[in-house]
């Protein structure tokens, strides 16, 4: 393991990058509705400003969404040692390594960054060195907790 830090570090920048992409699509969105407002009228200019309109209400739901992951980051606490698995734990199984934090997908370490609320880390959540957890009819060993 490289170390919480660098984990949490690639956490943070897999959600400012999502929030980014998603403002700019939000911005893109508008900048459409003002010129779709512009430009026609009629059923077809209706029809293009509601869809324009939900697309901008679901770009605001995957906003709050990533604010919602960045939050859960300002929480995750970088002790140096945790007895039980929690938010902001390392932890080594017999089948692969996880930060529990936020679901960001691999670190090139080789750890998957994880939500508490992914069915795994509901597994894992409150568990300690040595315990057995079963997974997909896998049974997996938490080997070691940092």
């Amino acid at each position: 393991m490289k170390g919480k830090q660098q984990l949490l570090d690639f956490c943070h920048a897999f959600v400012n990058e999502r929030m980014a992409r998603i403002s700019q699509q939000i911005a893109e969105v508008r900048t459409s509705l003002t010129s779709e407002t512009k430009s026609s009228a009629g059923d077809k200019h209706e029809t293009g400003r509601a869809m324009l309109q939900l697309e901008l209400e679901k770009l605001g739901q995957q906003l709050a969404e990533a604010e919602k992951m960045h939050r859960t980051l300002s929480k995750v606490p970088l002790k140096q040692h945790s007895v039980r698995v929690g938010l902001g734990t390392w932890v080594k199984t017999s089948n692969a390594q996880y930060f529990v934090a936020i679901s960001a997908g691999e670190h090139k370490d080789g750890t998957y960054c994880i939500s508490a609320a992914t069915p795994i880390g509901r597994l894992l959540m409150g568990k300690s060195l040595g315990d057995t957890i079963n997974f997909n009819s896998q049974s997996i060993s938490i080997i070691e907790i940092a």
